[in-house]
């Protein structure tokens, strides 16, 4: 005679069903508060006296908030030219339409230009891309970090991710991947000119320019015990695109190889296809004379990254920076529109509670 089961709660509040195949904890969850959805629990009721200061305060918050952050925006000096080369009035036409990537030597343009006021503390000179996705998907993973960091290995065997520029003629490619292949290498020299006729070069600062954190954790050179990078290169290949090797890039060691910063910061690739990167500083060096003083100047470029390829255009700013960083409007613009549509929300409210409340409550007392 088969024994009849019974059923039995746990401490723990399980059902154990007891049979001939022995105790079988069911699915039910444990009788404890949190599990069955006991906890106290705070519902906050919406009200007049509630909701209408609310919609004030945010309003008279955000307001004056974006009307600083406008201003301040609007306080940076900033001063942009295109030298793509498109116009046939440019002075860089010939070099934009004759220079390719299989071009041997470089081609050289002189563009003059007027700054109408004078750029008082440091000046940050970026180069700007447009129609450049630098956000492909295959793009973006065409690069080896541990290559990057200095990983022998990899410096011998690429990881896959940088196929098709990952090898050269049966060689390790250093740097490896799309990004490194792609690399802005237009050479851009900056100058005064005197009202007495001189031309006097503006010092560029070639350091200081990217991350710290990239700089000296994510970058570092191979065999960082062995001064002598091309001894600690050798057997590898430049990228196609590159017209020298990654231990020619600059002739300070400290700023040479995979911890180039004109490398470090082409490599932290960009999130929409028009684009700036810091290129130079130039720094402040006197405080009774401006950095940047009003008048006459010429930008020489060297010019060696086409664009007609794929419809791109090149660009040279000058911008001085704030507390807030760069010249963007759009963070001010945004708090102004919050703050504003929150105050009229709030007025609105307002109307219509002083119209119909009182008909609501008198509705309530006499019922």
């Amino acid at each position: 005679m088969m024994a009849s089961s019974y059923s039995a709660k746990d401490e723990d509040g399980h059902i154990t069903v007891s049979g001939p195949a022995g105790g079988l904890r069911s699915k039910k969850p444990e009788n404890t508060a949190f599990k069955q959805q006991r906890l106290p629990a705070w519902q906050p009721i919406l009200t007049a006296g509630t909701v209408l200061p609310a919609f004030f305060i945010i309003g008279l918050i955000f307001i004056p908030i974006g009307i600083g952050l406008y201003v301040t925006s609007n306080n940076i000096k900033e001063f942009e030219i295109d030298y793509t080369g498109v116009d046939m009035s440019s002075p860089c036409f010939n070099c934009s339409l004759n220079f390719s990537w299989n071009s041997t030597k470089p081609c050289t343009c002189t563009i003059p230009f007027y700054l109408d006021q004078s750029y008082e503390s440091n000046v940050f000179m970026y180069y700007g891309l447009s129609n450049f996705y630098q956000n492909h998907r295959r793009y973006v993973k065409s690069r080896d970090d541990s290559q990057l960091n200095g990983d022998l290995e990899s410096l011998a065997n690429p990881s896959k991710e940088c196929e098709p520029y990952a090898k050269h003629e049966n060689k390790p490619i250093a740097p490896c991947g799309a990004i490194a292949n792609s690399m802005f290498n237009d050479t851009l020299d900056l100058f005064y000119n005197d009202p007495n006729g001189t031309k006097i070069q503006i010092p560029l600062t070639t350091t200081g320019i990217a991350w710290w954190t990239d700089k000296h954790v994510k970058f570092r050179n191979p065999g960082s015990n062995n001064p002598n990078l091309t001894a600690v290169f050798q057997g590898t290949s430049k990228p196609v695109n590159w017209r020298r090797p990654v231990f020619e890039l600059d002739g300070d060691p400290e700023n040479n190889g995979f911890i180039n910063e004109d490398f470090i910061v082409w490599m932290r690739t960009a999130a929409l296809p028009t684009f700036r990167k810091l290129y130079r500083i130039i720094q402040k060096k006197n405080n009774l004379v401006p950095t940047l003083p009003r008048g006459n100047y010429t930008l020489e470029v060297v010019y060696n990254y086409p664009v007609r390829s794929f419809e791109g255009r090149k660009r040279m700013i000058l911008s001085t920076i704030s507390w807030m960083g760069g010249k963007n409007p759009f963070l001010g613009i945004a708090y102004i529109t919050v703050g504003s549509v929150c105050f009229f929300l709030g007025v609105v409210l307002l109307i219509i509670h002083h119209k119909y409340g009182n008909r609501n409550n008198s509705a309530d007392i006499s019922n």
